[in-house]
């Protein structure tokens, strides 16, 4: 996380409500041998206290039962160049969005996956409307037998979440919507979507 206090003003709900409308991210633990990543979908519960997620079987994480570990979810990226702000003794940088959510991961019983997989497909498959959401029964019950057998659930307990959300707030309006409006010129991704709340970022 940067430490800039500027860059840190959001409230844990807002980092939350990201971290759900993302509901993807990279897992990190650690191991004796070193770090471990991986890239998961996870889904947040109500209260947003625990993270459900899933790993295939044969992922190193699996073999380390319960654990420390950290889901890094990262949102719109882009590089800023210091001629866009229209101001001198500038220097490049690189503006973004992203949250942590650390925790306990724990794994839970393998009979658990089956009403995981249903409860996160659901969720994903709801924001596809007006399409007809797949749903478990739509599969054989050997292909999702043997699918099921191949990962494994996991539960992450929330002990603390933390944001940064970079956006020019330590310019002037006029230097970060020069710098906003001129973004899709440069690198990055969802560099619209980093555009607008660069444009948003002086309310907050």
């Amino acid at each position: 996380m940067h430490p800039n206090p500027a860059l840190r003003k959001r409230s844990k709900d807002d980092h939350l409500a990201f971290a759900r409308a993302r509901g993807f991210g990279v897992l990190a633990v650690s191991a004796s041998d070193g770090p471990l990543v991986s890239h998961v979908p996870f889904l947040l519960n109500e209260n947003a206290t625990q993270a459900d997620l899933h790993l295939v079987r044969s992922n190193p994480i699996c073999r380390l039962g319960r654990a420390d570990a950290i889901i890094a979810v990262s949102g719109p990226d882009g590089y800023v160049s210091p001629d866009w702000y229209g101001m001198s003794d500038q220097v490049p940088t690189w503006n973004y969005v992203a949250v942590h959510i650390r925790g306990t991961l724990n794994p839970l019983p393998q009979s658990a996956m089956r009403d995981m997989l249903a409860r996160q497909s659901a969720a994903y498959e709801m924001q596809l409307l007006p399409k007809s959401p797949w749903t478990l029964d739509k599969m054989s019950d050997d292909a999702l037998d043997r699918m099921l057998r191949m990962i494994v659930p996991f539960r992450l307990t929330i002990s603390d979440v933390q944001g940064t959300w970079k956006l020019g707030q330590n310019k002037s309006r006029n230097a970060r919507f020069a710098a906003a409006k001129a973004l899709h010129l440069g690198i990055g991704q969802e560099l619209t979507r980093l555009s607008e709340m660069m444009k948003d970022a002086g309310d907050e």
